[in-house]
């Protein structure tokens, strides 16, 4: 995955998680109003904050968000490092071929398999509204540490960085 330079710097620690963590839970609403996640692969996160994804145009989260004023979350999460982030994000659909060939990896052929020629392949780019991270950059040692003492003490533990960042 790609990042490209961020100008906002928040949106710059935000963009490195992604491309660390790169895959996501998208979260949108079905036709009962059921909130309905799957995995996805990030493939390039864009200086504005856009998120780029391959999808099938078939698919049924193509007509959950365009009947859900285009609205979808994405939940990124490395468990292993603590790091956590949540977007809140405007998706669209796009039949952009030239983009298409720039961000066909060999991986997508698993779930594209006649390439990227594929008419089913689409792109469905996210553009950030608001996201939110949590980031520990202590070791699972330290945070064990913490915890611990925190249950002890009765204080809550010192976890990190949280912030919300807002991509106006």
């Amino acid at each position: 995955m790609e990042t490209k330079q961020q100008t906002n710097t928040q949106l710059e620690k935000i963009s490195g998680m992604i491309e660390d963590i790169r895959i996501a839970m998208m979260t949108t609403v079905d036709e009962q109003g059921n909130l309905v996640g799957r995995p996805m692969a990030a493939l390039q996160v864009d200086e504005d904050g856009t998120i780029w994804f391959f999808t099938k145009r078939s698919s049924p989260k193509v007509d959950q968000i365009a009947n859900n004023e285009h609205k979808v979350n994405l939940s990124f999460a490395d468990v292993s490092d603590a790091d956590y982030v949540s977007v809140s994000g405007t998706a669209q659909e796009l039949d952009d071929r030239a983009k298409v060939d720039a961000l066909w990896n060999p991986q997508a052929k698993a779930w594209f398999p006649k390439g990227k020629d594929d008419p089913e392949l689409i792109l469905l780019k996210v553009h950030i509204d608001m996201a939110e991270y949590w980031n520990a950059s202590d070791s699972t040692m330290v945070r064990l540490f913490q915890q611990a003492t925190a249950a002890i003490t009765g204080n809550p533990p010192k976890m990190g960085e949280n912030e919300k960042v807002y991509n106006n």
